[in-house]
């Protein structure tokens, strides 16, 4: 422990964790999840992210659903069930907003932008599988954390279509953080649980950055 940092303090890093993760590295801190979130951004750039973003996490069951069901740990049951259930509204949500914002826009590389999206899928149910302890659960800490700013871009865009925002149930953001502190007590799942974040928001920013070459591919035409 660094000199003059008190226990509190200590325990306060500890329980940012993933937080802090999520502020430096998630949806809020990339500049094109910000611009898609505006009210301005061209609507066709606004539709192909929500047809990225349903065909990462519009399938059942996703992440949060299979860290739920290989969970061995009683202090994130509770918290899992509810995340679970919650995604299932944001699953409806990512259907109903991709209807909405109609044919996909025309880009070239498509076929290659569906595999890439298809191996992040991939990516992302082997990490919420992980038979580390600690990682899936870290993976969906940061799922949910980081949802708060994809929810912002999709509540813009319902908007925009005319769709009727749905109700945000994730658990919140006091809860999740409580959650980090309890698992946290053991350096071996703390690790574990930074890793699952960390892989989480990396396959996020991929997703931000195909979304930025494949505007500017359109801009290109």
């Amino acid at each position: 422990m660094a000199f003059g940092m008190t226990k509190a303090s200590h325990l306060d890093d500890h329980r940012d964790m993933i937080g802090a993760l999520v502020a430096a590295e998630g949806a809020a801190a990339h500049p094109v999840a910000r611009a898609l979130a505006r009210p301005t951004a061209p609507l066709r750039d606004v539709a192909d992210a929500i047809r990225g973003l349903c065909m990462l996490h519009g399938r059942h069951p996703g992440v949060v659903d299979r860290a739920a069901d290989s969970n061995a740990s009683s202090a994130a049951g509770p918290w899992l069930a509810e995340a679970a259930e919650a995604f299932t509204v944001e699953r409806a949500y990512l259907v109903k907003l991709t209807a909405a914002a109609g044919p996909l826009p025309s880009t070239p590389g498509q076929a290659e932008t569906e595999a890439a999206i298809v191996a992040q899928s991939h990516a992302l149910d082997t990490l919420a599988q992980s038979s580390r302890a600690g990682c899936a659960i870290g993976a969906s800490i940061a799922l949910v954390l980081d949802w708060r700013m994809v929810r912002t871009l999709l509540d813009s865009a319902a908007l925009r279509l005319g769709v009727l925002p749905a109700w945000l149930g994730l658990p919140l953001d006091s809860e999740t953080t409580a959650l980090t502190s309890t698992l946290t007590a053991e350096p071996a799942v703390e690790r574990a649980m930074a890793f699952g974040a960390q892989q989480l928001l990396a396959q996020h920013r991929a997703l931000w950055d195909l979304l930025e070459a494949r505007r500017s591919a359109r801009d290109d035409q």
